[in-house]
């Protein structure tokens, strides 16, 4: 296939302000997004904005940025714009959504989330990552995934919840919001209306099951930081430092000594 990687990112925002612009190590937080994208190395990457200082600053790290409609209803309806625009003639045929508020999003994920695309009948990849904090279990602002195992680290998406589910022995899968999905996929689903079950759980993934559209997730290692608070924010800071500390001292190990 032929991928290119597309993070919806607009200025509006409940719980934090202007957050595609926070700073985090110097850098607003929609760059950083932008470098992991970058990082995984599938293909072109651009930001789906809404507004000219996102663009700006995107820009401004050697990056490029689409400018699309403010009242679009979900990140989803954006990337299909700014597709539109970018590719009128349809030479990318899967089209990766990133969303622009995980700035730990680790490449290896978005690189797991492309290759679920492997078998033609899958219209839609996702990943997700074990449950392993009990309080995650019954928190519903963790999104569950309930599949059935086809082979190592991947199932067939039976549904998406915020319940605690299934019921009974075995593991429990937070699911991760970041999708691949074949071109003519995204396509059908931003046509299609809202479904019942997508208002009930308020999970836009549902409206692909409930329309037929088989969804295959990767089960991966780590869940991604996203932002969406102050409290966030800071964490989000020590997460990047640290990270930026790790490849610091990997370079120092692997840097030959004098001779």
């Amino acid at each position: 296939m032929t991928p290119i990687i597309l993070i919806p990112a607009r200025m509006a925002a409940t719980r934090l302000a202007n957050k595609m612009l926070a700073p985090i190590a110097g850098e607003p937080m929609i760059v950083h997004v932008w470098r992991r994208a970058v990082e995984a190395d599938i293909g072109p990457v651009a930001v789906a904005c809404d507004h000219a200082d996102i663009a700006a600053a995107v820009q401004a790290a050697g990056g490029r940025a689409v400018m699309t409609r403010t009242d679009h209803p979900s990140g989803s309806d954006r990337i299909f714009e700014a597709i539109e625009q970018i590719d009128p003639d349809g030479r990318f045929d899967c089209v990766v959504n990133v969303q622009g508020d995980l700035p730990s999003v680790d490449p290896k994920t978005i690189r797991a989330c492309v290759a679920l695309l492997d078998e033609p009948e899958v219209a839609i990849g996702t990943p997700c990552a074990p449950i392993t904090e009990a309080r995650e279990r019954t928190d519903p602002n963790v999104v569950k995934a309930v599949g059935t195992p086809i082979s190592p680290n991947r199932l067939r998406a039976l549904y998406f919840t915020r319940a605690s589910a299934p019921s009974g022995d075995g593991p429990l899968y937070h699911h991760i919001g970041l999708y691949a999905y074949r071109r003519k996929a995204l396509e059908r689903f931003v046509g299609l209306a809202p479904s019942v079950l997508e208002k009930r759980e308020r999970l836009e993934q549902l409206r692909a099951l409930e329309a037929g559209m088989r969804i295959d997730v990767a089960i991966v290692d780590t869940v991604p930081f996203g932002v969406d608070t102050p409290t966030d924010l800071d964490r989000a800071q020590t997460l990047v430092r640290e990270r930026t500390d790790a490849a610091a001292k990997d370079n120092t190990d692997t840097e030959p000594g004098p001779e």
